[in-house]
């Protein structure tokens, strides 16, 4: 269930003429931005996209960049763009910063084959590269095998479960996590091809075998990258939405803040399910995510946030 609150009917046009009134003057009018931008859905930002272009003969993304600053200014500019877009640019960010790998990792699990086919889409046309002749360009071994076979996947998204396959392959995951045969190509097949109910299927019938979580047996003090892939990629597919709770707790617990983490999350789910992710948040904090995110941030950042947790301040 999402979290912002859109209006039902809003004029684009009036939308990109207010916009552009707030940007006159000595200093920007952040607020009529927030209260704009911070309350339209992404079919309306689109269309005050296009109607700011079409008015005033500017990029509206551009406008924003010139004009805001700091996390607000990330914030906003990742809010206005679409889905498919926005996570083509993080994508992008993370392949650029040798280390962020868990983030192509929530996209391409997380998303539907569709919508992880626009991410694709998205990021040959803004970079002039294919998404994963660059994954497989930054990363090596077993950890591109994964990534490369995660971001290229197009998943059964059926009902069906095949019982005898997920006994077989929870072994096979068992082997390779838990005893560490050499058989990691087995694991990433696995992983990057199954359904998300099928994998689902073969984690439950490992805990029922071996009594223990996969995920137990996978992290510790000397895991890799690949193995926190591998981590990552099972604990979103088992429960996004508890993913992400972690996601933003330790985010928020950390000593200074992970603004880009916080800003992650709850601009990518404002408009799916953040409602749950708050509820899960509160459920295993005791603390309000609005509450949280408000003693962590500040300015026009956070009341950006706020808006998008349907929490105008």
């Amino acid at each position: 269930m999402a979290t912002l609150i859109a209006p039902s009917n809003h004029s684009p046009h009036e939308d990109a003429e207010t916009l552009q009134h707030a940007f006159k003057g000595w200093g920007t009018d952040e607020k009529t931005v927030i209260l704009i931008l911070g309350h339209r859905n992404v079919y309306q930002r689109q269309e005050i996209r296009r109607a700011y272009e079409e008015i005033f003969q500017e990029d509206l993304v551009k406008k924003l960049e010139s004009e805001l600053k700091g996390d607000f200014e990330k914030a906003v500019y990742r809010w206005i763009h679409e889905p498919a877009d926005r996570d083509a640019v993080l994508v992008h960010v993370a392949l650029k910063s040798g280390k962020n790998y868990h983030i192509i990792v929530e996209i391409s699990s997380v998303l539907s084959p569709e919508e992880l086919l626009a991410v694709r889409r998205a990021y040959l046309h803004r970079y002039k590269r294919s998404l994963e002749e660059d994954v497989a360009s930054h990363t090596s071994g077993h950890l591109r095998q994964l990534l490369v076979g995660l971001v290229t996947s197009y998943r059964y998204t059926g009902d069906e479960i095949n019982v005898r396959l997920a006994q077989s392959e929870a072994e096979i995951l068992h082997d390779s996590i838990k005893e560490k045969n050499g058989n990691e190509e087995e694991a990433v097949r696995i992983l990057s091809t199954r359904s998300k109910i099928q994998l689902i299927a073969t984690f439950n019938h490992y805990r029922e075998i071996h009594g223990t979580s996969i995920t137990k047996d996978l992290l510790n003090e000397e895991s890799d990258d690949f193995q926190k892939a591998l981590y990552t990629t099972i604990r979103i597919t088992t429960d996004h939405v508890k993913y992400y709770e972690k996601v933003l707790r330790d985010a928020i617990k950390r000593v200074g803040t992970d603004e880009d983490a916080l800003t992650r999350v709850i601009v990518s789910r404002a408009e799916i399910d953040l409602k749950f992710i708050s509820e899960a948040y509160y459920k295993r904090n005791s603390v309000l995510l609005e509450d949280a995110v408000a003693n962590e941030t500040s300015g026009d950042y956070k009341h950006f946030l706020l808006t998008l947790l349907g929490k105008d301040d």
